[in-house]
């Protein structure tokens, strides 16, 4: 006879084998009930009867019914223990009934899935992608602008203004709210006024929804195809992929494409020193604040700090201009603005490396320049007034560089239309070699004409007090 411990002992095993059991019963159950499928049977059903309009209408009640009644069948499985299912396995039964309804017949067609979303539409709207989301917003695409410095060095603005420079030590070439550039350089000989790019740091401010805060450096001989934390994208952020580093030439040339702002960089060397070339829509160019009112892409070079190219090169006796001459010549296609530099590089380097940069800038030029008809810029002179317009010829003869205050109507033949000087009556293009800001006109170089008061009219430009200044 049996104890009671080992009656005890017993019973527990009896409950522990039933409680394993219904353990993994209730699991199986849990499964089942989670593959059932008999709402999209539901919803299937009501799809296929919603636009039938009379409830006399069997042939396409009884359609709908054999079909929804294949679908309870293909779930029975796992919707046995679904009260919902047998309630509907039950309706069919009497639907089909009182609808009189055979079993075997023609079925509903499958009602269709949905649609998938349309990508195109979502990456047409990736803030990301600064082109694609521009053009989504506007109805067209952005406008771009164009800074090159390289050589001595030579900047050319997004004005396409033209200046060679001293500036020795460390200049910002852009400082806005998503880019800083800062150029450091150092004379090329000791004593000498021409001095070159000897290293170049560039912040891709932190966009919270695209890109962390990127900083690249290159020095003369370490030019690096990454960023100073070693990476070569916009880290981990979903949009990091929209700015990227790209190695061209190891140690010669490399591209950063910064999608997400519409800028595409180019950071060269040609000799001992650095280049610097970028393409970027207007609206990020121009986003900066009145302090930030230094840089050299936007104002060019100091009048204090810009030296002219004619200087040292236009004596037809020195053989060292001539040899430059035709080394260049050799090079650019043009004895425009880049042609100058080179000879100037050339001449005050005694390298002949040194027509590489130019080259390799008028090349950046070409490709980031989206007008090709200021692809060439043309100038007598760093220090020189520049020629082609009538209305500064006409001033350059009446006061031959000297300060002029007109008070009759000489400018009621121009208008101003879209920041530029054109001939009223002509919609050709616009009077070249000066662009009008914040109440002035810029001519390349150092000329510049001042306007007091001025407004416009269809009768032409109304003024005050008009003064040039060369």
């Amino acid at each position: 006879m049996a104890t009671p411990a080992q009656l005890l002992k017993s019973q527990l095993s009896v409950n522990t084998r039933f409680l394993t059991q219904m353990f993994f019963f209730l699991l199986f159950c849990r499964h089942a009930y989670a593959h059932c499928k008999i709402s999209r049977c539901n919803s299937d059903y009501l799809a296929a009867t919603q636009n039938v309009d009379s409830p006399g209408e069997n042939t396409a009640y009884c359609a709908a019914l054999r079909s929804y009644s294949r679908c309870t069948r293909r779930t029975a499985r796992t919707c046995r223990g679904n009260l919902a299912y047998h309630s509907a396995v039950y309706g069919i039964e009497d639907l089909m009934i009182q609808k009189n309804c055979s079993r075997e017949g023609p079925t509903s067609p499958p009602w269709p899935p949905a649609p998938e979303p349309n990508k195109q539409s979502f990456e047409s709207l990736d803030i990301c992608d600064y082109e694609k989301s521009y053009a989504h917003k506007h109805g067209q695409p952005p406008a771009y602008h164009h800074c090159a410095t390289f050589g001595d060095p030579h900047v050319r603005t997004f004005h396409n203004e033209f200046h060679t420079c001293r500036v020795e030590g460390s200049w910002p070439l852009l400082d806005n709210q998503y880019l800083f550039v800062q150029a450091t350089s150092h004379p090329i000989a000791k004593g000498s006024n021409a001095t070159v790019m000897s290293k170049l740091t560039i912040i891709f401010k932190d966009v919270k929804e695209c890109i962390d805060q990127k900083v690249y450096q290159a020095e003369i001989d370490n030019m690096p195809a990454a960023f100073v934390d070693g990476s070569m994208n916009g880290g981990a952020r979903p949009g990091g992929s929209s700015l990227a580093i790209h190695e061209r030439s190891p140690g010669g040339h490399v591209e950063i494409q910064a999608a997400y702002i519409g800028a595409t960089i180019a950071v060269r060397q040609a000799g001992k020193q650095l280049s610097f070339s970028i393409r970027v829509a207007e609206e990020v160019a121009f986003s900066f604040t009145e302090e930030q009112d230094l840089q050299l892409c936007v104002g060019g070079c100091p009048p204090s700090q810009r030296i002219s190219r004619s200087a040292c090169c236009h004596s037809s006796a020195d053989l060292a201009a001539q040899k430059a001459r035709l080394i260049c010549k050799g090079k650019l296609p043009a004895e425009d603005v880049y042609f100058q530099s080179c000879v100037f590089d050339v001449v005050t380097s005694g390298d002949a490396n040194f027509s590489l940069a130019a080259h390799d800038a008028f090349e950046d030029a070409r490709a980031f320049q989206g007008d090709l008809k200021v692809l060439h810029i043309f100038q007598t002179g760093a220090a020189s007034c520049p020629s082609g317009s009538p209305l500064l010829v006409l001033l350059l003869v009446v006061v031959s560089g000297l300060q002029l205050q007109l008070y009759s109507s000489v400018l009621r033949s121009y208008r101003l239309q879209n920041s530029e000087l054109r001939f009223n009556g002509d919609d050709s293009a616009p009077v070249t070699g000066v662009r009008f800001f914040a109440g002035s006109w810029q001519a390349g170089g150092s000329s510049e004409l001042q306007v007091t008061n001025l407004t416009t009219s269809p009768q032409g430009l109304n003024f005050e007090k008009v003064k040039f200044k060369c």
